[in-house]
């Protein structure tokens, strides 16, 4: 498989997986409750997120950057919809 094959993959792979926060984010934000989200899990996912972005830094790795870039803001994003909507 090429480079540029591996790349698309790669994207592909992250944009499917990040792209899965997308329904959480919107539930948060249509039904302004953050009951059922649980910070502690978002923390630590998105401690590890952050990691996996570095390493994509350190690597080079412009799949591993964009798609835990992009994790990262969703689910600190569901983070501070929860902390917004909280009761």
């Amino acid at each position: 498989m090429s480079p540029e094959s591996l790349d698309v993959l790669g994207l592909v792979a992250g944009g499917l997986t990040t792209f899965s926060f997308v329904p959480q984010v919107w539930k948060l934000w249509r039904t302004q409750s953050g009951a059922d989200v649980s910070y502690g899990m978002f923390l630590l996912f998105s401690l590890g997120v952050l990691l996996w972005l570095v390493y994509g830094v350190l690597l080079n790795a412009t799949p591993i950057i964009v798609a835990n870039a992009a994790t990262l803001f969703l689910a600190l994003l569901v983070v501070a919809l929860k902390f917004r909507y909280r009761r």
